[in-house]
């Protein structure tokens, strides 16, 4: 079997910064899409570029052959998925849940649990790449599930990302996906801390960005951010406030197997301290405000 789009319905919960996006990127494909989201406004734009629109998490999922979520975190994942209405008491048998959510590899675990009892089929696929990646159908997508089950859905996947990779059972995406916002905050962090560095010199900082670029300092962070960093335009892409729910996440799970993550015990307080700083609605590359702050700086609200 194949979720391909010419005998796929696809339902998807969530339209925020990147699932509408993901969606748009699904509707181009030649996927039959419904969408729900709380936000009635959001699910009337997508209606407008073209895809179907439900007033419930029930009318959404009911005929779907496959299920999207792409909710905030493991609680809204429960509430949309396990709590009484959710998708599990109204999608059909032999259907198919992916939740893309980035949330706890043991809330991956309990709802493949549930789906399994109710006949479904689960796949968690957390994604990395941001709101650009999310746009441009670019994302690397971490998958935790059974093969047969990834091979199904990989046209689904192929529509929303570049990088798709199955890593393990149930919970094994989400554990990927904890390792890579560790990966992400210390790069960010790393980022901060230079620029306020050549800042504070009197280096021309917009030069030095780009020469660090083309060595071995050079990253995906450093090409997404630079821009913000440069502009001071710290509009969401990815939210410091999810970024510090990730952080948890990290230092969570990395202390139930036993391993130690200094680097993202710090990264976690300071991603917390900007998160109280008032900064939580702001796009993570505003760690940059933090250090900016520890180094005598003020920062405009």
């Amino acid at each position: 079997m194949s979720y391909t789009p010419e005998q796929t319905k696809v339902a998807f919960i969530g339209l925020g910064i990147m699932g509408a996006p993901m969606a748009r990127n699904l509707l181009r494909a030649g996927y039959d899409v419904t969408a729900f989201n709380p936000t009635t406004s959001k699910v009337e734009a997508f209606v407008a570029d073209g895809g179907k629109g439900a007033a419930s998490v029930a009318e959404a999922v009911r005929e779907a052959d496959v299920v999207i979520t792409m909710v905030p975190a493991s609680p809204e994942v429960e509430q949309v998925v396990l709590h009484e209405g959710g998708v599990l008491d109204h999608v059909r048998p032999g259907a198919l849940l992916i939740d893309m959510s980035s949330i706890t590899p043991q809330t991956s675990v309990d709802v493949a649990t549930a789906a399994a009892g109710k006949g479904v089929q689960v796949l968690d696929a957390p994604v990395s790449g941001g709101e650009a990646g999310a746009v441009e159908g670019a994302l690397s997508i971490m998958v935790g599930g059974e093969q047969e089950t990834f091979d199904a859905a990989k046209p689904v996947l192929e529509a929303l990302g570049k990088t798709i990779v199955l890593c393990g059972p149930h919970g094994s995406g989400q554990t990927v996906k904890a390792a890579n916002q560790l990966v992400v905050a210390v790069n960010i962090e790393a980022l901060a801390e230079a620029v306020v560095f050549l800042e504070k010199s009197g280096v021309d900082l917009a030069a030095a960005l780009d020469v660090l670029g083309g060595g071995l300092a050079g990253s995906a962070v450093l090409a997404r951010k630079k821009g913000a960093v440069l502009s001071g335009d710290f509009r969401p892409g990815f939210k410091v406030d999810l970024h510090h729910k990730d952080m948890g996440i990290v230092t969570d799970a990395a202390r139930d197997v036993g391993a130690a993550v200094p680097a993202g015990a710090l990264l976690a307080q300071l991603v917390a301290a900007l998160r109280q700083q008032g900064d939580g609605g702001l796009d993570h590359s505003a760690l940059v405000r933090g250090v900016r702050r520890l180094s005598g700086e003020k920062t405009e609200d």
